[in-house]
């Protein structure tokens, strides 16, 4: 109830915020003052979290708020995440973030984005000392640096430590490297009301020091790829379906053995208001 409570307070105090993704633009519109909100639901055939199966075979679903404090590029946001199954409690997790992104060199090529932003993921029926982890990232987007129209490179640094000094999860302190890939093109419309689809491809390869959170071997180097594509529907005011399809590929063999020796192909479908 603490995290529900938690979502509450930050959605009724401030509204909430439009959603940030790590890939693409990550800052919007010259400030002007204003609160943002989004909340939405995320329902996935399988949840895979830094390229490790949390619930193994199962779905998931997650629950999103993201708030932006009045155009500051502050904000904070909390998410919720479920196995739509039983043997997974031990599992369930919060993240609570707190970010602040911006931007540099307006107009030039070089125009970057960035955001920094610390994380607590609080896994919520297991004790702090065994499974509670933090993070500090940083993240940055070059928009405009390709010749091509809607291809951005990103590049994202997370550390990752034990929120317990003498958490048995020390093997989890740690950073990854994650190299980005976006491009995003339209294509005629198939439903009435909607002229043209944006279509998003997202490319992403992921350097991993020997961070793993759950307590399973995993070498210094690459250890994973990932490919997706996704699409927004808008089907009423401010109400958005985003259907997307991700495939990931192992490189490291200790993350092939906790994902049963195998690459994963899963489908996600999210709900979102945004006021």
């Amino acid at each position: 109830m603490r995290q529900l409570a938690f979502l509450a307070v930050v959605l009724l105090a401030t509204g909430a915020a439009v959603a940030q993704d790590w890939e693409g633009d990550l800052v919007g519109a010259e400030a002007k003052g204003d609160i943002h909100g989004m909340v939405g639901v995320t329902w996935d055939s399988q949840y895979i979290w830094r390229g490790f199966e949390v619930f193994g075979s199962q779905s998931a679903t997650h629950v999103l708020g993201d708030v932006n404090l009045f155009d500051t590029g502050f904000g904070i946001s909390a998410a919720g995440h479920y196995a739509n199954g039983s043997g997974y409690v031990d599992a369930t997790r919060w993240d609570y973030t707190l970010y602040y992104q911006n931007g540099l060199f307006a107009g030039e090529s070089y125009a970057t984005n960035y955001r920094v932003g610390w994380v607590l993921y609080d896994y919520t029926d297991t004790p702090s000392e065994w499974a509670d982890l933090q993070e500090g990232h940083l993240v940055l987007s070059w928009p405009s640096i390709l010749p091509v129209p809607g291809l951005c490179p990103s590049y994202v640094a997370a550390k990752t430590w034990p929120s317990a000094g003498e958490s048995s999860l020390r093997s989890a302190s740690g950073w990854y490297h994650i190299f980005m890939l976006d491009y995003g093109f339209t294509v005629q419309g198939i439903l009435p009301d909607i002229p043209e689809h944006l279509i998003r491809l997202h490319g992403e390869v992921v350097y991993n020091d020997g961070t793993h959170p759950y307590q399973t071997f995993l070498d210094h180097g690459w250890s994973h790829a990932l490919l997706g594509v996704s699409t927004d529907l808008e089907v009423g005011d401010n109400l958005t379906i985003t259907p997307s399809l991700y495939y990931q590929m192992a490189m490291e063999r200790g993350l092939e053995e906790w994902n049963n020796d195998s690459d994963e192909l899963w489908a996600s479908v999210g709900l979102t208001y945004k006021f």
